[in-house]
């Protein structure tokens, strides 16, 4: 997970007359990045604008990217016109449970009359297909070109930006920072005062599991004392194959990495329980550790900070690429509605700020609750998850912000 901090700005008052490069200049080619070139090309009333993407990487390096990501079916629905991968597994049941201790929820397709409640699908994939989607539109794509911090002045931003060792500067009305890592003390984790963070003190490992006894298209979060365990299908031979997370604490997971293929899936057998069977194969083993970092501020004069830029969630509840797409989503429109002025941002911040806090604030609880190891409180968690299948309203309305987050 990248660590993000507020974009770095520096005011310039004085007034600058030299012609702008581009209307709206996005800083990464991600999914929430792409995605957001993508929706501006497609809206009638911003036709017109000259956009622009940046991005350090090449495209085949993220293609190449085998990660598993769950998109719900929220996201679904607002990326199908751009382009929409052929390989997405769909989830039909969630399955909340905690282990050792009563009480679970079922949450199923059916209960909200549509096809899915999301997708896993590899980041390649959804990036080659978003990308695709923009290399067929006029966006001009700076490829293996850095950002450095960029510089407001009263009708525009200068970014510094660097190719193949050649520099230069562009001028843009507004910048989107869409990727963490870019702007302000990031690799240190430190950030503006008002901001939220906070560490987990938890590592998730990841990789791609298959199963003896696969129950195709259902998705499973289990609590355990040191953190959640999620398993994401996959398809694969049979319906096999699952995404893992397994969230623990930071001294077994770096133990866990040293353990053989068979110790380890010997150990999540273990954690996990016996529901799908045995645990045959591990494959794509890797681990990082897990924050809180938001800010409460993403619009700073004529920069806006959207996806990881903005913030970066624990991965319970699948929540982080779904409440950025909603940003890119909720900023095309507002671009669409006011141009690329500081009024299009204002009512973008203004439009997110709800979805952004409880979205935030659901999945912080979540990853809170769910992981201290305390009898007492284990009771009052199997109660919660019990009471969710005699109270439908309460579910539905957990399971629909989940999946579209909250909609004005």
């Amino acid at each position: 997970m990248n660590d993000v901090s507020q974009p770095a700005v520096i005011l310039k008052p004085a007034a600058s007359e030299a012609p702008f490069d581009f209307d709206v200049t996005i800083v990464g080619a991600g999914p929430v990045g792409l995605a957001l070139a993508g929706w501006l090309t497609r809206r009638s009333a911003t036709q017109a604008l000259k956009i622009a993407l940046i991005d350090a990487r090449e495209p085949e390096d993220s293609i190449a990217d085998p990660r598993a990501i769950a998109v719900s079916h929220g996201s679904r629905m607002i990326l199908e016109p751009l382009r929409w991968p052929a390989d997405a597994t769909a989830i039909q049941r969630i399955h909340v449970s905690q282990r050792g201790h009563f009480g679970r929820t079922l949450i199923d397709h059916s209960e909200h009359g549509l096809p899915a409640l999301g997708y896993v699908l590899r980041y390649g994939s959804i990036v080659h297909g978003l990308a695709e989607a923009v290399h067929a539109s006029p966006v001009h794509w700076f490829r293996s070109t850095s950002a450095s911090a960029p510089v407001q002045e009263h009708d525009g931003v200068t970014l510094p930006i660097e190719s193949a060792h050649v520099a230069r500067k562009l001028r843009t009305r507004i910048l989107v920072s869409a990727e963490g890592g870019l702007f302000g003390d990031q690799k240190t984790g430190k950030s503006a005062g008002d901001d939220s963070t906070r560490d987990y003190g938890q590592t998730a490992l990841v990789g791609t599991v298959s199963v003896s006894a696969p129950q195709p298209h259902v998705a499973w979060e289990r609590f355990t004392s040191q953190g959640p365990i999620a398993l994401l299908p996959m398809g694969g031979v049979r319906g096999a194959d699952y995404a893992l997370v397994w969230c623990c604490a930071p001294g077994e997971a770096a133990r866990r990495t040293q353990l053989s293929d068979a110790d380890f899936l010997r150990e999540l057998g273990a954690a996990f329980g016996e529901r799908m069977g045995r645990f045959l194969q591990i494959k794509g083993r890797a681990s990082f550790p897990l924050g809180l970092n938001a800010v409460d501020t993403i619009v700073k004069g004529r920069v806006v900070a959207i996806g990881n830029a903005a913030q970066t969630l624990h991965p319970v509840a699948g929540q982080g690429l779904n409440l950025g797409l909603r940003d890119a989503h909720a900023l095309a429109d507002a671009f669409s509605a006011e141009g690329a002025t500081p009024l299009a941002l204002a009512a973008f911040a203004q439009r997110r700020a709800l979805d952004r806090r409880l979205t935030i604030g659901a999945t912080d609880t979540l990853a809170r609750l769910f992981t201290v190891d305390f009898p007492p409180l284990a009771i009052v968690r199997g109660l919660a998850l019990t009471a969710l299948e005699f109270v439908p309203p309460v579910k539905t309305a957990l399971a629909r912000q989940m999946m579209f987050g909250q909609r004005r």
